[in-house]
C-alpha cells in the first residue's frame, strides 16, 4: 500500500502525518502459532540498521520501536496476526516477530538471511499492509485505505 503525491508543495504536509505518528497503520502476517504466548502483546525495543547490512538488529538502549501484536486467526500450527506498529523503523515488524519466536512465512531475512534467489517467487513473504487511516492534512478529510490482498497459508 502506497500513499504519495505528485505535488511537491504538499509533500511535507503528508510526510508530517507519518512523522507525528498520526497515521494508524495495520498489517497482517502469517507466522507460527505459539499457544504459550499471551496475546495481545506489545513488542518494544531499540532497532538499529547498519549501512551495508541486510538485517536490522535489536540492540540495548532506549526503545525506538513498538508494535501491538494481536491474534486474528489460527489454522493448525499457523496463525494470522494483526500487527499495529506505533513507530516505523526499517524491518520493524519482521525483526520483532522473529525475535518473539514468530518468524514470518517466506521471510528471506529474519531470523537468518536466506540464499539469494532473485528470480524465485515461489515462497513470497506473507506480510501485507492491510489498512491505513489518517486525517488529510490539507482538507481535514478522514482517509481510510484498505487492501484486499490475500495472504497464503502454508500447509499444516
Amino acid at each position: 500500500m502506497l500513499v504519495f503525491t505528485t505535488r511537491r508543495e504538499v509533500r511535507g504536509a503528508y510526510a508530517g502525518v507519518f512523522q507525528s505518528r498520526d497515521a494508524a497503520k495495520t498489517y497482517e502476517a502469517i507466522a507460527p502459532f505459539d499457544q504459550a504466548l499471551t496475546l495481545p502483546m506489545r513488542l518494544v525495543g531499540r532497532i538499529e540498521k547498519a549501512r551495508g547490512s541486510l538485517q536490522a538488529a535489536l540492540v540495548p538502549g532506549e526503545p525506538n520501536a513498538e508494535t501491538l501484536v494481536e491474534l486474528a486467526e489460527v489454522r493448525g500450527s499457523w496463525a494470522r496476526y494483526r500487527l499495529s506498529p506505533v513507530t516505523g523503523k526499517t524491518h520493524q515488524l519482521r525483526l520483532q516477530m522473529a525475535d518473539a519466536g514468530l518468524p514470518l512465512v517466506g521471510d528471506p531475512l529474519y531470523p537468518v538471511v536466506a540464499a539469494d534467489a532473485p528470480d524465485d517467487y515461489s515462497a513470497p513473504l506473507q506480510l501485507v499492509a492491510r489498512r491505513l487511516r489518517f486525517t488529510d492534512p490539507l482538507d481535514g478529510t478522514a482517509r481510510d485505505y484498505e487492501s484486499r490482498f490475500s495472504l497464503t497459508w502454508p500447509p499444516g
